[in-house]
Formats: C-alpha cells, sequence, structure tokens
C-alpha cells in the first residue's frame, strides 16, 4: 500500500503517513501539529513540550492483540488529579484503527463502537448499568481530564481540547467500555482489560538500569 506523502507547511520536511486514513499527525523535526484537507496539509497548532512520562510504549511499539498484530502510530495524552494516562493510537494489520489505553499499569484494548441513544454526562451516575453488544456494563468511574498534548498519527482533528469527561464500565469478564465526552455527542468505545505481557510488546522505550 502507497503510503501518503507530502511535506509540513512549517519547515518543508517530508511528512509520510503509516495510516492512509490518518487526519491529524505531528512534524517530527519543528512539532507543527498538521491536518490533512483534500489537497494539501494545514497547520493548525503546535506540540507543548510534553510532561515526564514513565510508560515504556512508544511510537512504533510494536504487539500482537487476539492474533492481530498492531503498531502504534500516535499518542493522546490526558492529565486527571491522581496522575495522567496515554491513549495509544494503534494500526491493526488489517487497517483498522483501535486504541491502547495506558494507565498506571493498568492497559485496556478498544475500538470505536456505534451505541443507540448514549447518555450525556450530566445523566450520569457510577453503578449505572447499560447493554452493549449483548454484555452487561457497569460505570465504574466518571473522570475530569484535562488534554495535555499528542504525538504522531491521529483518526481526527485533535489538538483544542481542555477538559475532558470520560466514563468507564467494567463487566465481570473483564470487558471494557468508554464513553468519551471530547465532542458535543459522546462516543462508545468498546474493548477488554489486557495484561502487558500478553501483547508481546516489542521497540519498547529503555529505561536506565533495565537489563
Amino acid at each position: 500500500m502507497t503510503r501518503p506523502v507530502s511535506n509540513c507547511p512549517n519547515c518543508a520536511a517530508k511528512v509520510m503517513f503509516q495510516w492512509s486514513s490518518s487526519v491529524q499527525t505531528v512534524c517530527e523535526y519543528c512539532k507543527s501539529i498538521l491536518v490533512r484537507t483534500d489537497i494539501d496539509l494545514k497547520k493548525v497548532g503546535q506540540v507543548a513540550d510534553l510532561p515526564p512520562d514513565t510508560s515504556p510504549i512508544q511510537l512504533n511499539t510494536e504487539g500482537i492483540f487476539r492474533d492481530r498484530s498492531f503498531v502504534v502510530i500516535g499518542r493522546i495524552l490526558y492529565q486527571y488529579d491522581q496522575g495522567g494516562w496515554n491513549e495509544w493510537h494503534l494500526m491493526m494489520n488489517d487497517g483498522k484503527s483501535a486504541w491502547l489505553s495506558d494507565a498506571q499499569e493498568e492497559y485496556t484494548v478498544s475500538s470505536l463502537a456505534c451505541g443507540p441513544n448514549l447518555p450525556s454526562a450530566a445523566q450520569l451516575q457510577v453503578g449505572q448499568q447499560f447493554k452493549w453488544n449483548g454484555d452487561l456494563y457497569s460505570l465504574s468511574v466518571i473522570t475530569k481530564a484535562h488534554y495535555r498534548g499528542v504525538q504522531g498519527e491521529l483518526p481526527f482533528q485533535y489538538w483544542d481540547k481542555s477538559d475532558v469527561t470520560f466514563a468507564d464500565f467494567r463487566t465481570p469478564s473483564r470487558k471494557f467500555a468508554t464513553l468519551d465526552y471530547s465532542d458535543s455527542d459522546p462516543v462508545l468505545y468498546l474493548g477488554e482489560f489486557v495484561e502487558f505481557e500478553d501483547l508481546k510488546l516489542k521497540n519498547l522505550r529503555q529505561f536506565e538500569g533495565w537489563s
């Protein structure tokens, strides 16, 4: 598959997309946030300095989920009162998009799902239950987070957010759901909890003292 190639409108460096459906990326050289239009790239912002990160995952980390290989091609970073977490954008080997959430050594893999009549954030209370795709999910936590920055490629424009509300759900069988209220209409993601070792990750960040 031919990868889309263009030039950064800010510094003229070559910009190559790993995923043909990517809408936004960050120039590796000048850190401009770039959005694809029908004919060109447009600079819409600049990546601020990101806070120190202890996650071993990074752009171009590779792994396996349910017998499907993937590569990490993007990241959204959030902070909240108890810390922060990463949402890593995955390109699966079938060309589809997924997300690896990396929060205090707890990991989930999820993808966009269709959910009819999704509730507004104001309607939610911890303990509520909703049924999606035949599974009954219980609302475990509502988090108000602050968007801190982006890296790499994303399937949508995401660069000018501030405070964002997320509602996380669980099932007894370790399935996972999130309602994302980044925009006016909520978006549902369905997935499951995973163990770090089961993802068979490679090309991880190396920290001092690691063998």
